[in-house]
């Protein structure tokens, strides 16, 4: 089927205390490796690209691509920016046929987040395109843009951006990190509660790689509508090439690596699907 928006796929999980999983992509082979989890789930599914990941691939060779994927599929299939780094790269991917944009102003100031992605919405609404946003800092490093220390959501915060933003989802911050965590990490989960119950706009939970199911699933529970898996799937897909070049150190064709790393990332994507809820859910989007 065509590739839909992000917009009723999480207005549904929000109404099913549910989550969408989301999954960045870098390639061909995982594109195919997370549509076919979603399909062999009957699962909704968002697809993701970093502004890194469209600088070496172009936004119009992803969107094909994806699109031309979610042809043969019969789940929800939706392309989103992940961590839109300027108004202008957002525009770049509208323009292409992305069908969910992030601006993140998060390291701007309060009224300059604001100001940006007040900007970015006029513009993707015009598509009917949705748009998330982030506020509060999530920590680790995601391409260029990376956080010294974490500054946790605010509450009030985030009902007075969404209110003057008009975005429909918002990224928040209660203690995750980008990439895989070198200690055991402390969430405030209870900040998920706070917001949700202030704010009427699904909420997404970046900095999942390496959080136990348990705290997925706790977080999903108190309001989370949206959770971003991107480093475990990077190093499933490089881990399976690597085990098949120390047990075949021959082999030179690259098809090869797509053979043995596909099912890795799909297994890997079927599992955080389960975590997530969304299972069975396709129909309902």
């Amino acid at each position: 089927m065509p590739l839909v928006t992000s917009k009723q796929m999480l207005q549904n999980a929000q109404k099913g205390r549910y989550a969408v999983g989301a999954f960045n992509v870098e390639n061909m082979e995982m594109v195919k490796a997370v549509i076919a989890a979603a399909n062999q789930l009957e699962a909704p599914v968002i697809l993701q690209t970093t502004p890194s990941t469209v600088k070496y691939g172009t936004a119009q060779t992803y969107a094909a691509l994806v699109a031309a994927e979610a042809q043969k599929s019969n789940v929800p299939i939706c392309l989103h920016l992940d961590h839109g780094s300027s108004y202008e790269l957002v525009v770049k991917c509208l323009e292409n046929g992305y069908t969910s944009v992030m601006i993140d102003g998060s390291k701007e100031t309060f009224p300059d987040n604001i100001a940006v992605s007040k900007k970015v919405v006029a513009a993707a609404h015009k598509r009917g395109i949705p748009v998330e946003a982030e506020l509060g800092k999530v920590g680790g490093k995601e391409d260029s843009h990376e956080a010294v220390a974490d500054t946790n959501t605010d509450p009030w915060e985030a009902k007075r951006f969404v209110e003057k933003t008009g975005v429909d989802s918002l990224a928040i911050a209660i203690g995750t990190a980008h990439g895989f965590y070198e200690g055991t990490p402390v969430l405030d989960k209870e900040r998920i509660t706070d917001i949700h119950n202030m704010v009427s706009v699904p909420l997404v939970l970046h900095g999942s790689s390496g959080l136990s199911e348990e705290e997925v699933q706790d977080c999903v529970k108190r309001g989370i509508c949206k959770v971003n898996f991107a480093t475990e799937l990077r190093v499933a897909y490089t881990d399976a090439v690597k085990r098949l070049l120390k047990e075949r150190p021959e082999t030179y064709d690259p098809k090869a690596f797509g053979d043995v790393a596909i099912p890795a990332v799909k297994q890997l994507v079927m599992n955080r699907m389960k975590i997530c809820g969304c299972t069975g859910k396709a129909g309902q989007c």
